[in-house]
């Protein structure tokens, strides 16, 4: 089985932790699809992967109708409650491979922490199948930085030591050469924009184990990893507070 064969279940045990303590994208990714991607109020998005409804919640408040696609239903249910009585928020139980959406019916394709999940050869076909002819694909990941201070060097080797199968499903393995591919030969533009997010340890908790491949309560070495994760906190907190630093990398471009 692959590492991705089960990304559909992987996170149902995670999802309280995923809406408490992943961050959301700075306000320069939507800015950038304004200015240069055609995105406007009335644009229909469809959020391919769109989990507990993070990027999704950034598109509805720009006024924009959005179709959230979501295989896994601990995932999906979490952004249809946060989304209760939003009418512009159409929950849809799909992939990206086969979303169920109309042909020619949606201006912007979104995958916000997602892509490194698809068939990408099937997924292309997909998103050139419901794009209308002007629209754009635009794929999007918070990357950690995991240099930039002592503390996320720390953190990085805790993860190496600890998590299942973390360099195999990391995001990371997605490239520039990837994304060409994906694009087909046709023209795609790149930005980045960095941010943060600080932690105390509860928090610093709960975003680890908002990740799939950290042990979960029960399984071998869980224990053990939170040991070692206070142990860190412990030596690189100041008033209480350690920080994730992200560079948020966007590409985006047209499949037709």
């Amino acid at each position: 089985m692959s590492p991705a064969a089960d990304s559909t279940t992987r996170f149902s045990n995670r999802v309280a932790d995923y809406v408490r303590y992943r961050p959301s994208y700075p306000a320069e990714l939507i800015q950038t699809l304004q200015a240069e991607a055609g995105l406007t109020p009335q644009s229909i998005v469809a959020d391919v992967g769109s989990g507990t409804g993070i990027s999704a919640d950034l598109f509805l408040r720009l006024g924009c109708t959005v179709y959230g696609i979501e295989p896994n239903a601990d995932m999906r249910g979490a952004a249809e409650a946060r989304f209760a009585g939003e009418s512009r928020f159409r929950s849809t139980n799909a992939t990206a491979e086969v979303t169920s959406l109309p042909s020619a019916s949606v201006d912007l394709i979104a995958a916000g922490q997602a892509f490194h999940w698809f068939d990408r050869d099937r997924t292309r076909a997909e998103f050139s199948r419901i794009l209308r002819s002007n629209g754009y694909v635009a794929l999007f990941w918070n990357s950690r930085r995991t240099e930039s201070t002592p503390f996320l060097r720390a953190y990085e080797a805790l993860l190496n030591e600890f998590a299942t199968d973390y360099q195999q499903i990391n995001h990371t393995n997605i490239d520039k050469a990837v994304i060409a591919q994906f694009f087909a030969g046709r023209p795609f533009e790149t930005r980045s924009f960095p941010s943060s997010q600080d932690f105390d340890f509860e928090g610093l908790r709960g975003r680890l184990l908002s990740s799939s491949y950290a042990p979960a309560v029960g399984q071998p070495r869980h224990e053990a990893m939170l040991l070692e994760l206070e142990r860190l906190y412990r030596e690189h907190q100041s008033d209480n507070k350690v920080r994730f630093e992200y560079d948020t990398e966007l590409y985006f471009g047209r499949l037709n």
